[in-house]
């Protein structure tokens, strides 16, 4: 089965050894089970 969209083709010949090394960075972390806990408990002690 040969496809012939053009976009499809540029992906199959694109040069992986062109792209950068770079580090990903955790910008947005999730809360730990314990700051959750935390968090519940001070909810409940507010009402």
């Amino acid at each position: 089965m040969s496809d012939s969209n053009p976009v499809n083709q540029e992906v199959e010949q694109f040069n992986k050894q062109k792209l950068k090394k770079t580090d990903t960075q955790e910008k947005n972390r999730l809360p730990t089970k314990e700051e959750i806990e935390e968090e519940k408990k001070a909810i409940k002690e507010g009402k």
